[in-house]
């Protein structure tokens, strides 16, 4: 699970083609919603990077759940490897897609932040993944932190379909994209703009995905190459 470096640089070339489009969309061709107010119809576009961002987010946890099991049935490190990795980019978007709701919110909901089920959950889902690095930290023996990280990361998961499921199960001011009946429907011009970020953010997480994989193994032959030369 070691990328090429020919893989790494086509994948940079098709992320940054497909996010030049996905904000060409989303900026200037997708039109402006006509069931908000015009106030607020700026801000509103943001929900073009705001939900990629936690769609990647969990996608991003996702990996790590299935990494995590991986692991403990083969002990092979490339699933560690890629657990860790793939939590590290999790919490990123997490962080992003947390603020950038939040610029929406002031506009939307006259508050940059409320603790309604679904931010509650979310910010639970972002404590949990900060816990699991902590965890990595407080373990020096390589095997026991990978088994020790990995069992975490399998129940930490647990989180993140609550937080998908949480606007419909509670009464929450955050809206159901793409249902119609709720009022948030998105016109043709601005559903093509919404999937287009989806493709693009996800195309993203795949790259920088390879792209921290092939640092991460870089450091791997560093530090086995390091432990040979000790030896000798």
């Amino acid at each position: 699970m070691n990328p090429s470096r020919r893989t790494v640089t086509i994948l940079n070339v098709v992320a940054l083609v497909a996010m030049m489009v996905a904000i060409y969309l989303a900026m200037v061709q997708a039109p402006s919603a006509t069931n908000v107010d015009e106030s607020i119809r700026p801000a509103q576009r943001i929900i073009y990077f705001h939900v990629p961002c936690a769609w990647i987010s969990m996608l991003s946890f996702l990996v790590t759940f299935v990494a995590s099991i991986v692991y403990l049935r083969s002990k092979h490190v490339k699933w560690d490897i890629l657990a860790r990795c793939s939590a590290e980019l999790g919490i990123v978007f997490t962080i992003i897609a947390m603020v950038s709701g939040s610029i929406w919110a002031k506009p939307a909901w006259n508050t940059w932040w409320t603790w309604d089920p679904r931010l509650t959950t979310y910010t639970i889902v972002l404590l949990l993944y900060i816990a699991y690095f902590m965890l990595r930290g407080a373990i020096e023996e390589p095997e026991r932190k990978a088994r020790f990280a990995a069992v975490y990361g399998i129940f930490a998961f647990l989180s993140v379909p609550l937080t998908f499921m949480s606007i419909r199960w509670w009464n929450t001011i955050h809206p159901v994209i793409l249902d119609t009946n709720k009022g948030f429907g998105l016109g043709p011009g601005m559903a093509t703009a919404f999937m287009a970020g989806i493709f693009s953010f996800t195309i993203l997480y795949v790259t920088l995905l390879a792209n921290r994989l092939r640092v991460e193994w870089m450091v791997e032959r560093v530090a086995a190459l390091r432990e040979r030369l000790l030896a000798a």
